[in-house]
Formats: C-alpha cells, structure tokens, sequence
C-alpha cells in the first residue's frame, strides 16, 4: 500500500494503525532478535534504582557506577546505612545525583518501612515511591514482573512518532495512545525493539532512511 495515498485520503483507524504496527513490529523484531533491557540488573530492586538513575543520563553510566555499587550494597537496607552525602559521592558521576540520592533513599526507607523490603508489584505501589514515575515504573512491571508495559524513553517516543503511531509529545499521553493500538502480551517486545530501532537506525539528528527496514510503513521515511 502506498502510504502516502493511505494518509492523506482517509483518517487511520485505530484498527489499521494496529495492523501497521504490526507489521512494523514484526519487521524489526526479525532486525533485533535480542533487544532487551539496556539497564544491568540481577533483581526488581537492582533494576528499579538504576532505572531511577537513568533519568536524563545515558544507561552505559548509570551500568558502570551501580554494577559495582550493587556488588557491596544489595538491598533497600544496605543503602539506607549512606548518608544522604555518602551516596552523593558514590553517584556524583550520574546527572542530577544530588536530587536522584535524596529519591533513592527515600525510595529505600520506604521499601523497608511500608512493603517489608520487597519492590511493589502494582503501578499504584511503585508511582507513590520517591522518584519514580510511570515511565520507571512500566520498566520494572514490565521486565521484572510480566505485565503489559509501554516504556516511553525518548527513544520510543520518538521513533513511534515518526512512525506516526502517535502525536502526542507526553509520555503519559503516548502510552496511553500505544496501548490502545498494542496488544497487551507485545508491549513489552514493542519498547525493547523500538527502542533498539531508535537507537541504531531511527537516531534523532539524522535516521538512516535509506537502511531502514520498514521505511514503506513509514510516513516520515526520508522526510527528517
């Protein structure tokens, strides 16, 4: 189908941007057979402080200071015995790590203090702990626990807006958009993979229009 002719005769139904998002999905899923979590992590709780981490900071920095963190303080119990300086000290190399110390230690406090040291399980839990919003929130339920889950890092969000799969520029808004439109046991596939795709193909500056392997399906294909 020329996309083209699609898009400027007839509004896009829910159903078919569905269908295409499929396809899209397929495609790339085929590209990146092992795209996944960019975050190192052995547990919900491990995964839940770096991700918390990784706001505004790239995940390879976020890895290299709490790999080696995680080796000596391994519960929400070993990290309340920092100072609020301490931790400071051990995460002055993450963006924002004054602020991002404060919420992890009252992340931490309230780990042990309300949920008997165990990461929560819901979305309602987990968005009422210190620093975490639904964006971290979807990265836990979804690798961690299985739920359905729309990651909307900056990646996502902007390669599904590319790909005209939402128009929304809110990351509450464009999960609530994706999720009408991805089935529930894919959500979790679609953000590794679209992620992955934003990260090697569809890159924010200048994406790779000619290597990409669903430019037919894309209505911003060599428009950027």
């Amino acid at each position: 189908m020329n996309f083209e002719y699609y898009k400027y005769t007839m509004p896009e139904t829910i159903k078919n941007k569905s269908t295409r998002a499929l396809k899209i999905l397929n495609k790339l899923s085929n590209e990146y057979p092992d795209a996944g979590c960019h975050l190192e992590y052995d547990n919900p709780f491990e995964l839940l402080i770096s991700t918390l981490l990784a706001a505004q900071c790239t995940d390879e920095r976020v890895n290299a200071v709490m790999v080696l963190l995680f080796k000596k303080y391994k519960t929400p119990a070993d990290f309340l015995k920092f100072t609020q300086a301490e931790l400071e000290h051990e995460l002055r190399s993450i963006n924002f790590y004054r602020n991002k110390s404060k919420n992890v230690l009252s992340c931490c406090a309230s780990l042990v203090n309300d949920h008997n040291g165990e990461v929560p399980k819901t979305m309602d839990e987990l968005t009422k702990l210190a620093g975490v919003g639904r964006k971290t929130a979807n990265v836990v339920l979804g690798n961690c626990f299985g739920e359905p889950a729309i990651m909307t890092d900056t990646h996502l969000n902007r390669v599904s807006q590319r790909l005209c799969l939402t128009d929304n520029d809110k990351p509450e808004k464009i999960e609530m958009e994706l999720r009408e439109i991805i089935p529930d046991k894919l959500q979790v596939k679609y953000s590794h993979v679209i992620g992955q795709h934003g990260r090697s193909n569809c890159k924010a500056k200048k994406p790779l229009c000619g290597e990409c392997v669903v430019c037919e399906l894309c209505p911003s294909c060599n428009k950027i």
